[in-house]
C-alpha cells in the first residue's frame, strides 16, 4: 500500500496534514486528516481565577479572539449568576456582528474564494489573495482592506482593543459608547451592507454563472447527508450571539433544541490514535464511524449548517438571499421550511448570506436608542460553581464550560470549538474527495491535490482554536511511493 501525504495543508488557520493510502490497484483505500498539534488550554487554565478567562482564551487564536472572548464572558455570566442588562447584551452583539463581517470577508477573499475566483486548477502562485486582486481589480482589493479596517475600528471602539478584546465582564460590558461613536458605527454598518451585496454579486458573476463551478458545487464529490447544528432565536432564525442550539436531521426534521447549559446531555467526544483533535458526535444517536445518514451521530456546524437548522433569517435582505440560496440549489419545502442543502461547497455561498445578515444586524443594533445607555453591568452575586457560555463562531458552535471551587478558582475547563464540531465531517469530506479524484491510472497533479484540500477548506477550519503550535513556512511536498517504499514521483509546492 502506497501513501500520498499533503503536509502541511494550506489556506487555513493552524497546521494539519492529510495522508492518503492507495491500494495495489492505485485506488484510494483510506484517507486521514491529522492534526499533529497538542491542545493545552483546557489544562493550563485549571487553577486560574475564572474571571481571567475572557482575556486568556482570546489568545487561543488571532483570527477569532472575539468568539472566545464572548463565549468566555457568557460563561462567566452563568458562573457568577449575573444576567447582563439589555444594553450590555445589545452592545456585545454589535461588537460581535462587526467581527463576523471581518471574518467572513477574510475567508471569502483570501482563503476559500481563490479556488473559485482563480479556479481550482490555477497555479498555486496565482491561487491566493494577490491573484484574486489581480483578477477582480485593485479597487476591489482596496474595498476588502477598507472593510476589514473599518470593522476592526468598531471592534476596538466597543471591545477595547482591535485584537484580543478586553471589554467583556461577568454580568455586562466595561464601557458604553458615545453618541458620536454610535453615529460613526451607523455609517460603517451601512457601508458593510453595500459591501456584502457587492460580494454576493461577485459570487453571482464568477461562480453561479459558471456552469462548471455550479456542477462542482452540486457534485457528489462534496456532498454529505449528516445532522446539522446551530444557534437559533425564539423564532428559529439564525442568531450568532444567543439562543438555543438546534439540531436537525438529514431530512430537516428537528432532532433536539436545547439551552447551551445542557450541551453535555447531547454531545459526546471521542478520540482516535492518529490525531490530537477530538471527534464530537450526537450522544443520543451514537457513534457509527465516519459515515453519513440518520443512523450516524456525525453532525456539522458551519454557515451552511446554521442556514439548514433555521426557518429564516432575521433581517430582510439576508432573508431574500436565504430564499434564493435554497431555491437555486433545488431545495423543496417540508412543513413550511426548506429542506437542508447537502452540497458542502455551498458553504461558501451560505457564508456570504451570513455576511449580509451580520451587516444588517449591526445597523439595527447601532440605531437602537438603548445602545448608548450607561447601564451595562449587573454586579456578580454568588458563585454558582459551573458556568457554560455558547456563541456561534464563524466556523461553528462554540461552547466554553467552566467549573470552580468556592473561591472562583477553576477546577475544570472544557471547550468545544467550531472546528472541533466539524472534524468528523471534514475527515469524511477529505476521504470522499480523495476517492473520487485519485483513481487508478491517473497521474496525481497539483490541481487534484488542491481539490482534495477544498474538501476541508470549505469548513474554514481554525486548527489553532482546536490545537496549538507555532508554525512557520507552509511548504508542500507529496511523495508517491511504490509497494517497496521507493519514491516514484514527487509533487512539490512551496
Amino acid at each position: 500500500m502506497s501513501r500520498i501525504s499533503i503536509d502541511p495543508i494550506t489556506r487555513l488557520e493552524g497546521h494539519g496534514k492529510i495522508d492518503i493510502f492507495l491500494n495495489e490497484e492505485g485506488d484510494v483505500a483510506n484517507a486521514y486528516f491529522q492534526v499533529p498539534e497538542l491542545r493545552g488550554f483546557e489544562q493550563f487554565c485549571v487553577g486560574r481565577q475564572a474571571e481571567e478567562m475572557p482575556v486568556i482564551t482570546n489568545r487561543i487564536c488571532g483570527v477569532c479572539p472575539e468568539a472566545h472572548h464572548m463565549a468566555a464572558t457568557k460563561a462567566l455570566d452563568a458562573l457568577f449568576a449575573a444576567e447582563p442588562p439589555p444594553a450590555a447584551r445589545k452592545l456585545r452583539e454589535l461588537f460581535y456582528s462587526a467581527f463576523y463581517v471581518t471574518d467572513h470577508t477574510t475567508h471569502f477573499y483570501a482563503l476559500g474564494g481563490p479556488d473559485f475566483i482563480m479556479g481550482p486548477d490555477a497555479p498555486p502562485a496565482e491561487r491566493n489573495i494577490l491573484g484574486v486582486i489581480r483578477k477582480v481589480g485593485l479597487d476591489i482589493g482596496r474595498q476588502v482592506i477598507e472593510c476589514r479596517a473599518r470593522n476592526h475600528q468598531v471592534i476596538k471602539t466597543v471591545g477595547g482593543r482591535s485584537i484580543h478584546p478586553v471589554a467583556g465582564l461577568p454580568g455586562g460590558w466595561s464601557r458604553p459608547i458615545t453618541a458620536a461613536e454610535r453615529d460613526e458605527i451607523v455609517g460603517i454598518a451601512r457601508k458593510n451592507i453595500d459591501f456584502a451585496l457587492f460580494t454576493l454579486q461577485i459570487f453571482e458573476d464568477l461562480v453561479l454563472k459558471n456552469r462548471a463551478y455550479v456542477d462542482l458545487i452540486t457534485s457528489d464529490i462534496y456532498t454529505h447527508k449528516t445532522y446539522y447544528m446551530g444557534l437559533v432565536d425564539g423564532q428559529n432564525r439564525v442568531n450568532f450571539y444567543d439562543g438555543k442550539v438546534r439540531v436537525v436531521g438529514p431530512d430537516g426534521a428537528e432532532l433536539v433544541k436545547y439551552p447551551a447549559k445542557e450541551y453535555a446531555s447531547h454531545i459526546a467526544e471521542r478520540v482516535e490514535p492518529w490525531t490530537y483533535l477530538k471527534y464530537p458526535y450526537l450522544k443520543n444517536v451514537g457513534w457509527q464511524g465516519f459515515v453519513d445518514g440518520p443512523e450516524s451521530g456525525v453532525y456539522a456546524a458551519s454557515p451552511l449548517s446554521r442556514l439548514n437548522v433555521s426557518d429564516s433569517m432575521a433581517t430582510p435582505r439576508a432573508q431574500e438571499q436565504y430564499e434564493r440560496f435554497y431555491e437555486t440549489l433545488g431545495s423543496g419545502k417540508a412543513n413550511g421550511r426548506y429542506k437542508p442543502v447537502h452540497y458542502r461547497l455551498a458553504t461558501h455561498w451560505a457564508r456570504l448570506v451570513e455576511l449580509l445578515y451580520a451587516a444588517e444586524r449591526m445597523l439595527e443594533l447601532a440605531m437602537d436608542p438603548e445602545i448608548t445607555s450607561p447601564d451595562l453591568r449587573t454586579k456578580p452575586g454568588t458563585i454558582a460553581g459551573c458556568g457554560i457560555g455558547c456563541v456561534e463562531a464563524p466556523r461553528g458552535t462554540l461552547t466554553h464550560h467552566y467549573e470552580t471551587d468556592g473561591r472562583g478558582v477553576l477546577t475544570r475547563v472544557n471547550m468545544i470549538v467550531g472546528t472541533t464540531n466539524n472534524y468528523a465531517p471534514m475527515t469524511m469530506s477529505i476521504k470522499k474527495a480523495a476517492q473520487q479524484i485519485i483513481t487508478r491510472g491517473k497521474v496525481v497533479e497539483e490541481g487534484m491535490l488542491n481539490r482534495i484540500e477544498m474538501a476541508f477548506r470549505l469548513y474554514d477550519p481554525c486548527l489553532s482554536c482546536a490545537t496549538h503550535a507555532v508554525v512557520g513556512r507552509m511548504p508542500l511536498c507529496v511523495n508517491i511511493r511504490d509497494l517497496s517504499g521507493a519514491i516514484i514521483r514527487t509533487v512539490s509546492r512551496n
